[in-house]
């Protein structure tokens, strides 16, 4: 349910509200948009008399939301969610990109990679500390040492890290050293993960697992803001389909329908979402024209080396001609990515 106050509504007005659902057991969370503040319900309404809430002062307007995933909803919070992390904004104007090895392999990796990308325009360097991998036998990272080789290069390069966190009892060593935690796709539905991170203090990026809808998703985002973290982003990496011929089927309508049905950023990897070092370009140009907040891309200088995912990574070169063509591509639709930076 969601509880829209009158502009004029005081501070003591929304307060006697929130203390009215608090004496019935209700869990508010306050939204300060630009015209109203709204008051999203959290709780079974079913047995609340919305008639009540109309006539409490300062009550502008009361009515149900009527999909499942409440906060995550346009209908809970009407204007777009901007995340702050450090002087970067993400979901804000500017489409922000994050780039780096698919994993750790060792220091001076990091340091060629972190610099390339850097120079190109990139804010957030990502890196797989620990890897989810199908087989058993593949590289698995490095842990703790892969976190300590991120947070370096991040620091001498001027980036934010992003890493992915394999389960709940991973959260804390992480968040020492990245700005923004990372699920990926197969712990998208792992519940008791996904709830823990609603507590946690740093971003959360959520992948579209393989198979899952578009309300899947957002009901795994749901997860973690009711648990208190509002600062969730998405990210779609591509889904099973039939077709074989790229490693998943990167679904770019799921750009404009999740922008609108939820305020929340979303991302597209077109590395996972393709699999084919040759897809990347396009697939992040075409993310980029349907109005993705930012995507993630894989970068090697020697992806044949590469311990994983080598195939999909692009070399420096390549990644940095991507950077100049999505730059025409944002400014074509009225936004804009990051300049070059001058070299050190």
């Amino acid at each position: 349910m969601v509880i829209m106050m009158e502009k004029e509504a005081t501070e003591s007005q929304i307060e006697h509200v929130i203390e009215f659902l608090d004496e019935r057991g209700f869990s508010v969370h306050r939204s300060t948009g630009v015209e109203h503040i709204v008051l999203g319900v959290i709780g079974d309404v079913s047995k609340l008399d919305i008639r009540d809430l109309k006539v409490l002062p300062g009550v502008a307007d009361a009515y149900r939301i009527s999909v499942p995933y409440k906060m995550a909803s346009r209908q809970f919070q009407h204007e777009k969610t901007i995340i702050k992390v450090g002087d970067v904004e993400i979901g804000g104007d500017e489409v922000v990109v994050i780039a780096g090895p698919c994993s750790v392999e060792y220091k001076d990796q990091v340091m060629i990679i972190a610099e390339h990308v850097a120079h190109a325009g990139v804010k957030i360097l990502r890196g797989g500390a620990f890897k989810p991998r199908t087989s058993p036998y593949s590289f698995q990272g490095l842990g703790e040492e892969g976190l300590k080789i991120l947070r370096e290069a991040a620091d001498k390069f001027g980036l934010l890290v992003i890493t992915e966190v394999m389960d709940k009892d991973q959260i804390g060593m992480v968040s020492e050293y990245a700005d923004i935690i990372q699920v990926g796709a197969r712990n998208m539905q792992n519940f008791s993960f996904i709830r823990a991170l609603g507590k946690a203090e740093k971003p959360v990026f959520l992948k579209r697992g393989i198979a899952a809808t578009i309300e899947e998703w957002l009901m795994s985002a749901e997860y973690i803001l009711s648990g208190g973290n509002k600062n969730v982003m998405l990210c779609e990496r591509g889904i099973r389909t039939f077709e074989t011929y790229t490693r998943n089927t990167l679904d770019l309508s799921a750009i404009p329908v999740v922008k609108k049905l939820s305020h929340l950023p979303i991302f597209a990897d077109p590395s996972h979402g393709t699999g084919i070092r040759n897809k990347v370009i396009p697939m992040a140009r075409a993310a980029i024209a349907a109005g993705a907040d930012g995507i993630m891309v894989e970068v090697h200088h020697d992806p044949e080396h590469a311990l994983s995912d080598g195939a999909q990574s692009l070399y420096p070169d390549q990644f940095a001609e991507l950077m100049d063509q999505i730059r025409v591509i944002a400014e074509v639709i009225g936004r804009k990515i990051a300049d070059k930076r001058d070299s050190e």
